[in-house]
């Protein structure tokens, strides 16, 4: 029997605690030894999970350590260390999130000229014919789900923060656009990427859409919608459109939910095939972004229980504690599309990929998840 939301949060410590001091107690002379140094898409997540431990359970020292990276990795004159502008990769884009709360609570100048420069590099961006940002610059005429997660929310917050008007609709258009170009209309579900030119292997030669869902590009994409939602203004002509679709997905991300774990499989469209397997950073991005958008009233019809059974069954099939403090297990790796070691898109492929415990990739959702679930279930601030 599933466990209800107050007992899935009823411990001595909170899980959200838990998970933060895991990664502090990783740390080596105050910085993450997988962090240090480098500017990239999941330290990025990372630190702002961080950011709202600190937060939501009024512990400065979890944001102590967001700050210290980030600040030794913007130089006086805001250039972002290891950062390249033109290579145009959405996926440098993320950790440009962690700037806004620094700016803010600094004042720094470096910090809104840092800011700056990433939203120079998607004025820039190159583009599909309809304005859909490429992934990468070395992926020619390629939308990925992962990408519209690196940059919508952080143009929905920049557009909140300075009042940049555009911005708002800059970042509708992505979500939308992609939503359009790679939804199954058998499934409702997302596939992981599209391609206008339909010149990749990974691709259907008619539609253009990768050959199948996978369970983490679905998760990216979810929380991007809700990310970027919580920064638009309610007025804003795209802002209904937006939640539309995500009721409509989160229906359909309900009903591949595997019914006996409460979990979601590495690739979606596939439960049950031989070889697939249900996935911890999917299974927590799907049930961090469904619970935020329940929680902001986002998602009307959806059932509690789909988000309950989730988090429940998180805690029960993927996590262990000892005395290293929380893990996190059967989480993939890496998996993408394309590139010079070739990855087709195949189901083959996406069940080949290594499978791996405690890396960031799904330890920052979880962090995040766990949360949203405190918050859910009205754990005292």
């Amino acid at each position: 029997m599933a466990q209800t939301l107050a007992e899935v949060t009823s411990q001595k410590r909170r899980m959200s605690v838990k998970i933060a001091d895991t990664l502090l107690s990783e740390c080596k002379d105050g910085d993450h030894p997988k962090l240090a140094g480098k500017w990239g898409y999941v330290g990025g997540m990372t630190l702002m999970a961080l950011e709202r431990a600190a937060q939501w359970n009024n512990n400065p020292i979890y944001a102590e350590l967001v700050h210290r990276h980030m600040d030794a990795l913007i130089e006086s004159d805001g250039t972002i260390r290891t950062y390249r502008l033109e290579d145009y990769n959405l996926d440098m884009i993320n950790e440009g999130k962690n700037l806004f709360t620094q700016w803010k609570r600094s004042g720094e100048e470096k910090y809104y000229q840092a800011i700056l420069q990433l939203v120079a590099q998607l004025k820039g961006q190159p583009r599909t014919s309809e304005g859909g940002f490429w992934h990468k610059k070395i992926y020619p005429f390629q939308m990925w789900l992962d990408g519209i997660y690196m940059s919508s929310p952080f143009l929905a917050e920049y557009a909140s923060t300075f009042d940049h008007q555009n911005s708002f609709d800059e970042a509708a258009r992505q979500i939308l656009l992609i939503e359009r170009k790679t939804r199954d209309p058998r499934t409702g579900l997302l596939c992981h990427a599209w391609d206008e030119s339909r010149e990749q292997r990974w691709c259907d030669k008619e539609t253009g859409q990768s050959f199948h869902v996978w369970g983490r590009a679905m998760g990216w994409y979810a929380m991007a919608v809700v990310d970027a939602l919580e920064h638009f203004p309610i007025d804003h002509p795209q802002s209904g459109q937006i939640m539309g679709i995500f009721e409509r997905m989160a229906q359909a991300i309900a009903h591949a939910q595997d019914q006996e774990s409460g979990l979601w499989y590495q690739v979606m469209d596939q439960n049950g095939r031989e070889g697939n397997y249900l996935e911890a950073s999917a299974s927590c991005m799907l049930t961090y972004a469904l619970a935020k958008g329940q929680r902001l009233n986002y998602l009307a019809e959806l059932d509690p229980k789909v988000v309950e059974n989730a988090y429940a069954g998180i805690l029960k099939q993927f996590v262990t504690e000892d005395e290293k403090g929380v893990h996190l297990h059967r989480i993939c790796h890496g998996a993408g599309l394309g590139g010079k070691k070739y990855r087709d898109g195949s189901y083959a492929y996406y069940i080949s990929e290594e499978i791996v415990s405690d890396v960031q990739m799904g330890v920052a959702p979880f962090l995040l998840a766990s949360i949203e679930m405190e918050k859910m279930a009205g754990v005292e601030e």
